[in-house]
């Protein structure tokens, strides 16, 4: 099962645009996920998602404070605390700081915490860090640049322009993710396996772009092989998708079939890229090991999805 994509949560689409419904889901049936510059909050060794009660927040403006669903017990909130010192922070809930590591919370990266989360709350937790933001990414109006304020329980920001008004709503940028095969001529099947310069040494990922304005998802995974690798494709076939809001991207994976073997890397692509076979990828270690050697991608992610689905298909006739 693919991380981030257990999402639960009712998010009461049409009741939240109720600011007196709204009210009715605040106190002791709340809790809240705080958000620190991209960080989310976690308990002190990083092993769960914090939700929070509001009687630890009374003293926190709560005005711009994000709806991001209910359960059977709760309901959700995100709130941006970026402009509080954590200083402050660690006075007021016991989070853990560089002077004061013996606190009840931390805030850290929810890239390298959220593979050791349970799926559900991390699923949660990238909502919460994506939605909040969007929303310091569009203080202002892209139409005529006046200020931008959070409404419908922070599910739209609108302009205060009267002469505007306009309305902005969150946006998810759509990238396709592709696992390439191709069955040589020594009749063993590899895939086809890139990596950045500015990935840890050794990493090798499934080629991945943004879709081009008026281009269908299928064309875009082609183009992307192409201008990455130098490597034409057919037999495009989609398998699954991925929130990834990191800060704003839904993953959308493919695997296609190799037409042409010969690679081609741009330099601002990709550093390299190379074919891999199922015995190849046996011998891969893991995303953060230090010893030398190639590298599987991150656990979380979709790329890591698609390879493992591969790895235990078949080989083909």
């Amino acid at each position: 099962m693919l991380y981030y994509t257990q999402m639960t949560l009712d998010r009461a689409s049409a009741q939240r645009k109720d600011k007196n419904w709204l009210l009715t889901q605040y106190g002791e049936k709340s809790r809240w996920l705080l958000i620190h510059h991209d960080q989310n909050l976690f308990s002190a060794d990083l092993t769960e998602l914090a939700f929070i009660q509001q009687s630890q927040i009374e003293h926190l403006d709560r005005r711009d404070a994000i709806f991001l669903g209910k359960d059977e017990q709760f309901s959700y909130f995100a709130l941006d605390v970026s402009s509080i010192d954590l200083s402050e922070l660690q006075k007021q809930l016991g989070v853990c700081t560089e002077d004061h590591n013996d606190g009840q919370y931390r805030f850290a990266d929810m890239r390298k915490v959220g593979p050791k989360l349970e799926r559900v709350s991390g699923s949660v937790g990238v909502l919460a860090r994506g939605l909040s933001y969007w929303h310091k990414t569009h203080c202002y109006c892209g139409r005529c640049g006046h200020k931008n304020i959070p409404v419908e329980a922070g599910h739209a920001r609108l302009c205060t322009n009267k002469a505007c008004k306009h309305m902005t709503f969150p946006r998810t940028d759509p990238a396709v993710i592709m696992l390439v095969t191709h069955r040589f001529k020594d009749g063993i099947e590899r895939c086809l396996l890139g990596r950045q310069e500015a990935w840890p040494e050794g990493v090798y990922s499934t080629l991945a772009g943004f879709v081009d304005p008026g281009e269908t998802l299928e064309q875009a995974v082609a183009r992307e092989v192409e201008e990455e690798a130098g490597v034409i494709v057919d037999d495009v076939q989609y398998l699954a998708s991925q929130p990834w809001p990191f800060p704003s991207s839904l993953m959308l994976g493919f695997i296609a079939t190799a037409k042409t073997t010969d690679i081609f890397v741009e330099q601002d692509e990709l550093e390299q890229a190379h074919w891999f076979s199922r015995a190849d990828l046996d011998a891969f270690g893991q995303w953060d090991d230090e010893a030398p050697g190639f590298k599987l991608t991150r656990p979380d992610s979709i790329s890591r999805f698609l390879v493992e689905h591969w790895r235990q298909l078949p080989e083909k006739e």
